[in-house]
């Protein structure tokens, strides 16, 4: 933009106008921000809001692991939580099981010709929940453990093969049904625990790990002081 100076006069006094002209330029108009993906939660981790209960996205350099499935049906929602990240099935190279129980791996029938991930489930359950068909079976994990950088933690009680997901990088820990976040930091319900003893032990295991983020199968995702509240939970039982 150039700047031209008009001078005038009449009745012995001057005045100066300012013309503004433009030359070439273009105003370039602001960039619109990217909308934040409602679905993030801490660092790569993204969850998959399902009402009662939560199945969680690890995005991580264009490839995702899914821990959990949600209850059949849930297969339509996982893929919206996935396009929000700005991809699809065939993105998904991991699905991990944290336990046998319908609200959680109920939906793997339904995912299991959309993608062709590897597909894991703690030892101890994996002949519970079964051939999820499409000629693949489940890869048997148990404590220690890797997946995609993920830590396995055994954590047997709520049922026999029940395990955990560590993320040693970030802190982030994925609990299942081993912790539930409702009604403040809890462990595995008791109606629902096939061993109350071997949950009180998982919850103590869990409490010696460097927790920096809690997400939990039901309830919501604790990000803050989850290390004190989970020490404080091991210590109560």
């Amino acid at each position: 933009m150039k700047r031209r100076l008009l001078l005038t006069a009449g009745s012995g006094v001057l005045g100066v106008t300012v013309l503004n002209t433009m030359s070439g330029c273009t105003r370039t108009p602001a960039k619109k921000e990217e909308q934040a993906n409602p679905n993030a939660v801490t660092g790569d981790w993204q969850r998959v809001n399902l009402d009662f209960v939560s199945v969680y996205l690890l995005v991580r350099g264009g490839e995702v692991a899914v821990v959990d499935t949600g209850t059949p049906g849930s297969a339509a929602s996982v893929e919206d939580g996935l396009r929000a990240a700005g991809l699809g099935w065939s993105a998904v190279k991991h699905v991990i099981l944290t336990h046998q129980h319908q609200d959680h791996a109920g939906g793997l029938a339904e995912m299991v010709p959309l993608t062709a991930a590897t597909l894991y489930a703690g030892e101890a359950d994996v002949t519970a929940i079964g051939d999820p068909g499409g000629g693949r079976g489940l890869r048997a994990v148990k404590d220690g453990d890797e997946v995609f950088g993920l830590r396995i933690i055994g954590t047997p009680g709520h049922t026999p093969g029940h395990v955990s997901i560590f993320e040693p990088a970030t802190g982030v820990l994925v609990t299942g049904d081993a912790l539930r976040n409702q009604n403040g930091l809890e462990g595995s319900a008791p109606q629902y625990t096939a061993d109350e003893t071997q949950a009180a032990q998982s919850v103590r295991k869990m409490a010696a790990l460097d927790v920096r983020a809690i997400l939990p199968g039901h309830g919501e995702p604790l990000t803050t002081g989850a290390r004190d509240a989970l020490r404080k939970l091991a210590a109560s039982l």
